[in-house]
């Protein structure tokens, strides 16, 4: 089976459990009525502002089952048909109030490595060379040394092209620079770098407290550890990395960011007062710090009741409160503004005629599951919209539900 047949199959199991379909071929194929907030984010964020140096952070709120996950899949998708490197991660899975936890989640997500290949795939075509030259299993040295060019002339290059982009690029801590111009030597043949030492830098990239200092400082490092305090500064290197390597920039999604109200004893990650207003306090020091980052974009999906909750969402904690209130005042959906409210956008962009084409396209999906469902009539939408309004969920969850409920569906 192929990865694409699996990717699909995959999308259509999710969507049986009435989940959005990940990123598979069927995202295209079931998405109705958001390509006038997509469209627009990507000529204005991915197309533009972000490739050109910006950074952002976007607040992506609504009702159970208003699509919010949906919606992130589409743009992680439009990201990396753009030229990104893109992140996505579940707050059901990766604690939020130490930001120690979420740079190690997004370093792990990016492949330090993978990234570092692209800064040296860019150094050689600097030094004017071709690297799609290069033999699979074989590094630049090698390849001058086939030409009769591996001359100290040729590794001194080799040095200084090194030394511009990492340890004398400003933008850059000063660890993580030393640490990425050792890998990326390695990566060209020059200098050499024994696998020991390779995996003791990555050990201590990636958070490994196993990792003696002492060790990195035989290297020619002087570490410190990671901590939730140095670990904005990181992430500010690692978004230049990934520009250095081609990337467009770096976009990332934090999904599910409701789990801060779960008080639930038997959840694996469950938040005490002191835990939550650490996250809240994680994001309103990224909010302050977002400008001096660089080719970055953030989005941060919660249900509305994060944003609502008085005694423990985002107003409880006044400092972050403070800063996005304002953008919480409109009657009307604002495209430009930095909380996406997806409810106010269901209500001004899915008619009945809207909600019927969503329904056929899902239908029709779900013929491969053998599902036999019977797509709504215009009567049906008007009536969910009806409910809606008042309701605690959000539209495409009722249509969904209509739909299978309609078709005699045991899903």
């Amino acid at each position: 089976m192929s990865m694409q047949t699996e990717s699909r199959a995959a999308g259509l199991s999710r969507l049986l459990q009435g989940s959005a379909p990940g990123q598979s071929e069927l995202l295209d194929e079931i998405t109705v009525g958001l390509d006038s907030l997509t469209g627009f984010l990507k000529e204005q964020y991915l197309q533009s502002y972000i490739p050109a140096g910006g950074s952002k952070i976007k607040f992506v709120a609504g009702r159970p089952g208003c699509g919010k996950t949906h919606f992130a899949q589409v743009m992680l998708k439009e990201a990396e048909t753009a030229g990104f490197l893109t992140v996505s991660f579940s707050a059901k899975k990766v604690w939020l109030h130490d930001f120690r936890e979420i740079y190690l989640e997004i370093l792990r997500q990016c492949g330090i490595e993978r990234v570092l290949s692209g800064c040296a795939r860019q150094i050689i075509r600097e030094l004017g060379y071709d690297p799609n030259a290069i033999q699979p299993g074989k590094n630049l040295m090698d390849y001058l040394a086939e030409r009769g060019e591996g001359d100290p002339l040729s590794k001194g290059e080799i040095r200084a092209a090194l030394r511009q982009y990492f340890t004398r690029n400003p933008r850059l801590d000063n660890t993580f620079a030393g640490c990425c111009q050792l890998l990326t030597g390695g990566l060209l043949g020059h200098p050499l770098l024994e696998n020991a030492n390779r995996e003791l830098i990555l050990g201590y990239l990636h958070g490994d407290k196993s990792v003696k200092l002492a060790q990195m400082r035989a290297l020619g490092l002087s570490p410190a550890g990671i901590t939730k305090y140095n670990a904005r500064h990181l992430l500010r290197s690692l978004c230049e990395i990934v520009r250095l390597a081609g990337f467009q920039g770096l976009l990332i999604v934090i999904d599910d960011m409701e789990t801060l109200l779960n008080r639930a004893s038997d959840d694996t990650i469950r938040y005490t007062k002191l835990r939550r207003e650490d996250t809240y306090e994680s994001i309103r020091q990224l909010i302050d710090d977002i400008d001096s980052m660089r080719n970055v974009m953030f989005f941060l999906c919660f249900r509305r009741e994060l944003m609502d909750d008085d005694s423990y969402g985002m107003k409880s904690y006044q400092a972050l409160w403070m800063r996005i209130q304002n953008e919480v005042v409109s009657t009307r959906f604002n495209r430009f503004a930095d909380i996406i409210d997806l409810d106010r956008y269901a209500d001004e962009m899915y008619s009945a005629d809207a909600l019927c084409e969503m329904s056929r396209k899902l239908a029709w999906a779900l013929v491969e599951a053998e599902k036999e469902l019977t797509p709504l009539s215009h009567e049906q939408a008007q009536e969910i919209i009806g409910r809606a309004e008042f309701g605690g969920l959000g539209l495409p969850y009722l249509m969904n539900r209509a739909l299978v409920e309609g078709g005699g569906s045991d899903v």
